[in-house]
């Protein structure tokens, strides 16, 4: 039987983990941040917008000046990029469809075997389904593959609070006999769909019987017709069939109860960043970090709309953070995939009091920024990871 290539038919690459195996082609550590004259950064503000305007400079970070060498210590990246759908898509396989014996179908006849042909004269194609296969790229392992130019970055000290939690969802669940044999019969149906309900019914009906031993004849007859569906409408709908055995033979079905597997959940990460400003150069620059987490973070309208904007908005931009020690990877920190800016709160009175400078900059600021991951953590994002190799605990 002849086989025709369906849709493209690959196989997906595994993506590059986060820049955790190279390091960003722009070198942060060897950037000095001139608050009075924004960087050149030619065509990397545009990030294949139109036009995009930067409000703000490309290389931020705080404090602006933290000893000799600047590099020292840990801290906090956070690189802003331009967000990239997901992309789920389908791949397969054809099948040429075949006599299965010999006759005639309309006006045609056919050998058994030979190819089976439409009205127009085309051989009728059928899909493998053993084929089928679901090409699923999430958003972030679409920004590793196309490699997005950066939008901006923030240097930050790392919070006080460092921690990640990693959860997945586990539910209660419980098949008893009853609804096991309504599985059979399904199952039953398709596998052999000549054979009548009735027959099924009477197969299963034997099997629970048998598991049930010692019962009267009358519970064996109240699990005949719980089972073809008369039990409860006989009683008017206000007895269970569990309530029925249990009155009638003090026994109880086995629910079976266990705890499988439900979902995967998605990581959230809280900081909290506090700003003492010591300089104009330094307040200029966290009026530029704020200004630039609230641009990014916000919905974009259309390029040439007006008010509120056309039909659709788009996506505000996403982030990938990273823990830094002495300028590179830290050593044991978490990793993160590439998040979103979900929400944000500055708290211009962090000293509990509101008090400026001569040139009305506050005191102390406290911004709270919370984060959440484009996609959840799957046990092969550690196949990037080895004993010894000096990164961190993983994601």
């Amino acid at each position: 039987m002849a086989l025709f290539q369906g849709t493209s038919n690959f196989q997906a690459k595994r993506a590059a983990r986060h820049g955790r195996t190279k390091q960003y082609k722009e070198s942060i550590e060897n950037k000095k941040v001139n608050n009075n004259k924004q960087p050149e950064t030619k065509d990397d503000n545009k990030v294949s917008d139109p036009v995009r305007h930067m409000s703000h400079p490309k290389f931020m970070g705080y404090p602006v000046a933290r000893g000799p060498n600047e590099i020292t210590g840990d801290t906090l990246l956070i690189k802003c990029l331009k967000y990239i759908a997901p992309k789920t898509s389908s791949s397969y396989e054809y099948t040429l469809r075949t006599a299965n014996q010999k006759g005639k179908i309309g006006d045609q006849k056919y050998k058994q075997g030979d190819f089976l042909k439409n009205s127009k004269g085309d051989v009728i194609r059928d899909i493998d389904g053993k084929s089928f296969k679901m090409n699923n790229k999430g958003a972030s392992d679409q920004l590793n593959e196309t490699n997005e130019k950066s939008i901006f970055y923030v240097e930050l000290p790392i919070p006080q609070d460092v921690n990640d939690s990693n959860t997945v969802t586990w539910g209660d669940d419980s098949l008893n006999i009853l609804q096991l044999a309504g599985l059979a019969v399904a199952q039953q149906a398709i596998e052999s769909p000549g054979e009548t309900f009735d027959q099924a019914k009477n197969f299963l009906t034997g099997g629970i019987i048998g598991a049930a031993k010692g019962i009267t004849e009358d519970t064996q007859r109240a699990i005949t017709a719980a089972i073809s569906g008369k039990a409860i409408d006989a009683l008017g709908g206000n007895i269970s069939v569990n309530s029925a055995i249990g009155r009638a033979t003090g026994m109880a079905l086995n629910s079976n109860l266990e705890l499988l597997f439900d979902s995967v959940n998605l990581r959230t990460f809280p900081f909290t960043i506090n700003f003492s400003p010591r300089t104009r150069q330094e307040s200029m620059m966290v009026k530029h970090i704020i200004r630039a987490f609230k641009s990014a973070m916000a919905a974009k309208k259309g390029t040439n709309d007006i008010g509120q904007g056309g039909a659709f908005l788009r996506a505000p931009d996403v982030f990938q953070l990273r823990y830094l020690h002495r300028g590179k990877d830290h050593p044991f920190l978490n990793s993160f995939k590439h998040c979103a800016l979900t929400g944000m709160q500055v708290n211009y009175t962090g000293a509990g009091t509101f008090a400026t400078y001569n040139d009305g900059t506050p005191v102390n600021i406290k911004m709270n920024l919370t984060f959440k991951e484009l996609n959840p953590i799957y046990h092969e994002d550690y196949n990037e990871f080895d004993k010894n190799d000096g990164n961190g605990v993983g994601f």
